[in-house]
């Protein structure tokens, strides 16, 4: 390479020429891409427009017209695998790519392509519950990503605004297939999400083949919806269809019509819910009140009530029943009590020496005071003391009566 300096600039051809010495070193390299542009012109040359859908570039080709007819025709926005060599051209300043070999990317590639996007997405937890936000239950502005006058767009705005009539719409519409749907469809959802007002997203379109439905699986795409804080809901095709952006979203609805049902609540269901509350509220509070008038008339029809001294009359009968039966019980204490001190002094009158005495028996006591047991004992002439049943007396021992 060459120095330059301000003094000493280079010029525009030795610019190019040593661009050109360096591009010309390049070998030929297999490049992916779409073709958003096919010209055949007269003569033996065919002209491309190689564009990448992901980042809206595009690059010039040509090649023979051989290389196009070995592959048969090219459906609009095919997407296709070339072999060429780049090219720069000094007298206009451009590179241009000139193809050898050109491949269409089959659907069998492009699925094994997206299973294994996928596998790595849902590595990355891009798929999984957690990080995914629920709706918003009314939201008041909802952002619409959708075709240009599809039928999509109507779809969801009549059959949301038939269910609330309030809600409003920011609307942006976007290419939704080919060559620059991604970066149509990323722009317009990096300015919802920038939108305060705007509480969740739809992205929308109506159904489609599976290339047309390629760029709602693109990996910028649905790493940029991932990355959202604003709820995404995804109602991309129909119920069969499942671009990788169904699952990054927070909701997946399974058409347009499907999406306006999940965003708002209908109006109508709304209102009925409120007056079968309201009825049921009501109808609850009535039988509180039927429930508390039951309770207070029976507390209103009790004696007490209606005359408020009864409660001392039933205590005062109470109190006089509690006396007498203190009394009879009382009574009956001390009665039983007599009985039994009767029945006691029976007894020990039975058992006392003067009983003995009344049915006449006596207590012969010697001079000395004690009694007199044996007869055999006692000798003549010895003074005794007698103690009867009423009084004492004294009596002389005779010989006689020392005897057995």
């Amino acid at each position: 390479m060459f120095e330059t300096s301000s003094e000493s600039p280079a010029t525009v051809k030795v610019v190019t020429e040593a661009i050109k010495e360096y591009v010309d070193r390049l070998g030929p390299i297999w490049v992916e891409g779409e073709i958003s542009e096919l010209n055949e012109r007269s003569g033996m040359m065919a002209f491309i427009r190689l564009r990448d859908p992901s980042v809206d570039m595009s690059l010039s080709v040509m090649c023979h017209k051989s290389v196009i007819a070995a592959i048969g025709p090219l459906p609009a926005n095919a997407r296709v695998v070339m072999y060429a060599k780049p090219s720069w051209y000094t007298k206009n300043g451009s590179l241009t790519l000139s193809a050898r070999e050109i491949r269409q990317v089959g659907v069998g590639e492009l699925l094994a392509r997206l299973e294994a996007l996928k596998t790595l997405l849902a590595s990355e937890g891009l798929f999984d519950s957690e990080r995914k936000v629920g709706l918003p239950l009314l939201p008041k502005k909802i952002g619409l990503i959708c075709g240009r006058n599809t039928d999509a767009e109507k779809d969801v705005v009549e059959n949301a605004k038939r269910r609330w009539p309030s809600v409003e719409f920011e609307i942006r519409e976007v290419t939704v297939q080919g060559a620059a749907a991604v970066s149509e469809v990323s722009a317009a959802l990096r300015e919802l999400e920038a939108d305060k007002d705007v509480e969740v997203i739809i992205i929308t379109r109506g159904g489609g083949s599976f290339e047309d439905l390629l760029p709602f699986s693109d990996e910028s795409l649905v790493r940029l919806a991932a990355s959202c804080n604003t709820p995404i809901v995804s109602a991309i095709g129909h119920e069969k269809d499942s671009p990788l952006l169904d699952l990054v979203a927070d909701f997946r609805a399974s058409t347009p019509t499907d999406a306006a049902k999940r965003v708002v609540p209908d109006i109508s269901e709304e209102i009925e819910m409120i007056s079968k509350l309201q009825d049921r509220a009501r109808r609850t509070l009535m039988s509180r009140i039927d429930l508390e008038t039951t309770l207070i008339k029976n507390l209103r029809d009790r004696p007490v009530m209606k005359d408020p001294h009864v409660i001392f009359t039933s205590r005062a009968e109470i109190i006089v029943a509690l006396k007498d039966r203190a009394h009879r019980s009382f009574a009956g204490h001390v009665k039983l009590a007599k009985e039994e001190l009767v029945q006691i002094k029976a007894r020990v009158r039975a058992l006392s020496p003067q009983a003995t005495l009344d049915r006449g028996y006596s207590v012969v006591q010697l001079a000395n005071g004690a009694i007199a047991r044996d007869a055999t004992k006692l000798k003549a002439g010895e003074v005794l003391r007698l103690r009867l049943a009423k009084g004492e007396t004294n009596a002389t021992v005779t010989p006689q009566n020392t005897k057995e």
